[in-house]
């Protein structure tokens, strides 16, 4: 079977709109959790062409680099540290407009200039985090959370 996203270049909300589905459709029948994790972030970085988007996993005391697309990336991040260490620890979603602007921004690529990182739960424990870095100032906003949160739902069905 070819996997195929289609999404026509629209505004963002038209294209979540059209891509959230896609993607639920494309891992509803594989329960293995890294190659769908594999298939979002491909999914996404072709649709938004972000600089970085990618998961890192709960492992221990750290969170550990899974799939992802983009530039080469940080392997481990402490509980509390950078954007997505602070994002698991607090059990919370967080948009960062200005990474430069953030206390403790683990630069894993200089051209990251905007981020929002989802955590990932499973009853009610994290589990890991979604992370999408941008080369643009203020590029996330709710409405990014609210439809990466959709996508990531589906993991938990997949």
């Amino acid at each position: 079977m070819e996997e195929i996203i289609k999404i026509a270049s629209q505004d963002r909300k038209t294209q979540y709109e059209s891509l959230v589905p896609q993607i639920h459709a494309l891992i509803s029948d594989e329960p293995d959790l890294i190659a769908n994790m594999a298939n979002i972030c491909a999914a996404v970085k072709t649709t938004f062409n972000f600089l970085w988007v990618g998961f890192y996993l709960v492992k221990g005391q750290d969170l550990v680099l899974g799939p992802f697309q983009g530039p080469v990336a940080c392997t481990r991040i402490s509980t509390g540290k950078g954007v997505c260490g602070q994002a698991w620890e607090q059990k919370t979603s967080l948009i960062v407009p200005d990474v430069d602007q953030f206390p403790g921004h683990i630069a894993c690529s200089s051209e990251s200039k905007s981020e929002i990182v989802i955590p990932i739960t499973a009853c009610e424990d994290v589990i890991g985090v979604l992370d999408i870095d941008s080369d643009q100032l203020n590029d996330f906003s709710k409405l990014d959370e609210v439809y990466l949160t959709k996508i990531i739902d589906g993991l938990k069905k997949g």
